[in-house]
């Protein structure tokens, strides 16, 4: 575990930049031997030597240039955000008031931020109170209903996290080069890439990665979605959005989705093709309202001047709605390729409307600029194999991951 000391990252940094100890300390302002301990530190924190010493200076070794590549991303994002606010931020913050000012952040309660940091609440709004003493301004707003983080807070909260999630990514990356496997993943699984494209392809990872940590979370869009700009979901699959919701995210398409309309066996409406009109005086059981299933849903009957189906009820599960539709003579409108296994296994039945219904994309969504470590770009990689395969079941290994958009590999 490397300590998250900023100061030592500097101070690494401007050794890897200026190839000299001497010329490091005057630029880090402080003295050689400083400089010569934290270089030793990092080192010994880092499972061995980041730079190879001669008489014509410093060399990044290829674990320096490892570490280096992860280190700088983080403080050039870092230090923007802390000199944004003050210059001397820049030199005096330390990775302890950073998380509690991102714990306060989150909770706008310093009880609440200590206990999510396992810390007394004396010990975080000290920590707080010094972010703002150097700021010489206030980050949050006291208010009779609690603290409000002004935007600078939000700010630099948001780069802060950011930077602590390069860190793990540097240790991730040195166990990699070590031949260890360290670090985790953590995926945003949206309804099709549970049912669909995750099970396949972790199988295949878990083959090649048997002790990787991987973490699947679920949830609605914008939660995922959250997590991702946050730093604490490194990537999301499943549907995607048309724009873009926000400029910081990038979006990769796997393969077109279409909509399915099922019931259960032996539904009345299952005998033959059905109208649209018919279909408007169903009881339904449809995605989640603002999910582009149920747009395509809703613009079923809008675009026919067709008034919309009157008992909706809203369900964002495959197995939630294959028991309600087996329960009763509701309709459900649902991905055909969630469908496809409900329908293979008898389960549901897919009616027949005539509808060419739009495809859906549904791919990856990353942070922009977001680099993964090998064990991500291998999951990616086996996340895009099976989902060629679903869009074109003849294709092979080599015929496939051409196009690279959203997530930049090592």
């Amino acid at each position: 575990m490397i300590s998250r000391n900023l100061r030592h990252f500097r101070v690494f940094l401007a050794v890897a930049t200026l190839g000299s100890p001497t010329a490091a300390a005057e630029r880090a302002r402080v003295s050689q031997p400083a400089v010569t301990q934290a270089i030793g530190k990092l080192e010994a924190a880092a499972g061995g030597p980041l730079f190879a010493r001669s008489r014509q200076g410093f060399f990044l070794t290829e674990r320096g240039r490892i570490f280096e590549a992860r280190i700088r991303r983080a403080m050039t994002r870092l230090d923007a955000a802390l000199a944004e606010v003050s210059p001397r931020l820049a030199v005096t913050a330390t990775a302890s008031q950073l998380r509690a000012l991102i714990a306060t952040a989150e909770t706008l309660n310093f009880t609440l931020a200590a206990r999510n940091l396992g810390l007394a609440q004396p010990t975080v709004h000290r920590a707080v109170a010094q972010i703002e003493q150097e700021a010489a301004r206030p980050l949050f707003e006291r208010s009779a209903s609690g603290l409000l983080a002004t935007r600078a807070c939000r700010d630099l909260a948001q780069a802060a996290r950011l930077a602590f999630s390069e860190f793990a990514q540097a240790e991730a990356d040195l166990a990699e080069f070590d031949g260890r496997e360290a670090g985790g993943i953590t995926l945003g699984a949206l309804p099709l890439a549970r049912s669909v494209l995750l099970p396949g392809a972790l199988a295949r990872f878990r083959a090649r990665r048997l002790r990787q940590r991987v973490t699947v979370l679920d949830g609605p869009y914008d939660e995922m979605l959250n997590g991702v700009r946050r730093g604490d979901i490194d990537l999301m699959i499943g549907a995607l959005r048309d724009p873009a919701p926000v400029d910081d995210i990038a979006q990769e398409t796997l393969f077109l989705d279409r909509i399915a309309i099922v019931a259960r066996p032996g539904h009345p409406l299952a005998a033959g093709a059905v109208a649209v009109e018919t279909l408007a005086r169903q009881g339904w059981v449809v995605p989640r309202p603002g999910t582009p299933s149920r747009a395509q849903f809703d613009a079923l009957f809008a675009d026919r001047d067709l008034p919309p189906p009157d008992s909706v009820l809203d369900c964002g599960s495959i197995l939630l709605m294959r028991e309600l539709l087996a329960r009763s003579d509701l309709l459900g409108c649902i991905s055909a390729q969630q469908a496809e296994a409900e329908i293979a296994n008898g389960l549901l039945t897919r009616l027949e409307t005539g509808l060419d219904w739009p495809g859906r994309p549904i791919g990856l969504t990353c942070r922009k600029g977001w680099v993964p470590t090998r064990a991500q770009a291998l999951l990616i990689d086996l996340i895009r194999e099976t989902a060629a395969r679903l869009a074109s079941p003849e294709a092979t290994e080599e015929t496939i991951l051409r196009a690279r958009p959203a997530a930049q590999t090592q």
